[in-house]
C-alpha cells in the first residue's frame, strides 16, 4: 500500500511538471494577444474619475472571469468531439487579429477624420455619468470576450496533441493568468498618475520624489500609447504565426526569411486583404442603403 501511495505521488509530481512546462510554452504563444489585451484594457479603464477607476476595473475583471467560464467548456467540448473546428476557429481568429492589426497600421498612415462625440462631463447628472460608465464597462467586457476567445483557442491549439485532462488544466491556468495578470497590470497603470501626484505633494516640489512623481504623471499617456504600438506588432506576429503553422502552403513561403519577419509580413498581408474586403463590403452596403 505504501509503495502504491508513493507511486501515486510520483505520478502527480510528473503531471505537475508536465503542466508547468506546457503552461509556460502556451503562455509564450499567447503573449502577443495578451499584450494587445493589456493595451486595449488599459485604454478602456482610463479616463474615469480617479475614485471610480478601481471599481470600474473590478467590474470589467468580473466580466472577464464570466467570459472565461462561458468560453472554456465550449472550447473543451470542441476539442473532445470536433478537434478540426479548433483549427478552423484558430485560423478565423488569426484573420480577425490580422485585420485588427492592419486597421491600426492603416489609421496611422492614411489620414482620416475622427468623430468627436465626447460630452462635457460637468453638464451631465450623476445618473447620466453612471449610465455612461455602465456602457463603457459593457463595451470593455465585449472586447474582452473576443480577446478571450482568441487566447483560449490559441492556448488550446498548442496542446491539442495532449490528453483532454491536460488540455483542461493547462488552458485553464493560462486563462486565469490572462485575467489576473492583465487586469493586475492595468490596475497599476491606471493608478500610476495618482501615485505620481501623491509623490509630488509629499516632495513639496523638490528632490527625487518630485522628479519620480512628475515622471509618473507625465509618462502615463506615453505608456498607454507604447502599449498600443507593441500590441499592434504583437497582433500581426501572432496572426502570422497562426497562418504559417496551420496552413501548409504558407509554411513554405519566404522560407529563407527569419521566422519573426516572415510571420509579421504574412500577418500584415492577410490583414490588409481582410481590411480591403471589409471596406469594399461596407461600401457596397452603403450604396445599397443610399
Amino acid at each position: 500500500m505504501a509503495s502504491g501511495f508513493f507511486a501515486l505521488l510520483d505520478d502527480i509530481a510528473a503531471l505537475m511538471d508536465d503542466v508547468a512546462v506546457l503552461s509556460k510554452v502556451t503562455t509564450k504563444k499567447t503573449a502577443g494577444i495578451l499584450g494587445d489585451d493589456l493595451a486595449v484594457n488599459a485604454e478602456k479603464a482610463s479616463g474615469f474619475v480617479s475614485s471610480r477607476e478601481i471599481p470600474v476595473l473590478w467590474a470589467i475583471s468580473k466580466g472577464s472571469f464570466v467570459n472565461k467560464l462561458i468560453i472554456l467548456p465550449i472550447a473543451f467540448l470542441l476539442s473532445a468531439f470536433l478537434p478540426t473546428a479548433v483549427t478552423i476557429i484558430l485560423i478565423l481568429g488569426g484573420v480577425y487579429l490580422a485585420f485588427e492589426g492592419a486597421e491600426k497600421v492603416y489609421e496611422v498612415f492614411v489620414p482620416h477624420k475622427h468623430l468627436e462625440t465626447a460630452e462635457d462631463a460637468q453638464s451631465l447628472s450623476e445618473d447620466e455619468v453612471l449610465e455612461q460608465e455602465k456602457k463603457k464597462i459593457k463595451s470593455a467586457i465585449l472586447t474582452d470576450f473576443i480577446l478571450s476567445v482568441e487566447i483560449v483557442i490559441i492556448a488550446l491549439g498548442s496542446v491539442l496533441e495532449q490528453t483532454l485532462m491536460m488540455q483542461i488544466i493547462v488552458v485553464s491556468i493560462v486563462a486565469i493568468i490572462a485575467t489576473v495578470g492583465v487586469y493586475g497590470i492595468v490596475a497599476l497603470i491606471v493608478r500610476m498618475d495618482d501615485f505620481g501626484l501623491r509623490l509630488v505633494k509629499v516632495s513639496k516640489g523638490k528632490g527625487a520624489l518630485f522628479f519620480i512623481g512628475n515622471m509618473l504623471v507625465q509618462s502615463l499617456p506615453y505608456v498607454i500609447k507604447s502599449l498600443s504600438i507593441i500590441g499592434t506588432i504583437a497582433l500581426l506576429l501572432v496572426a502570422g504565426g497562426i497562418f504559417v503553422h496551420n496552413i501548409a502552403y504558407l509554411h513554405h513561403v519566404l522560407e529563407s526569411w527569419p521566422s519573426l519577419i516572415k510571420e509579421f509580413v504574412v500577418g500584415l498581408v492577410v490583414g490588409l486583404l481582410a481590411l480591403l474586403l471589409f471596406k469594399l463590403v461596407m461600401k457596397v452596403v452603403g450604396m445599397i442603403r443610399g
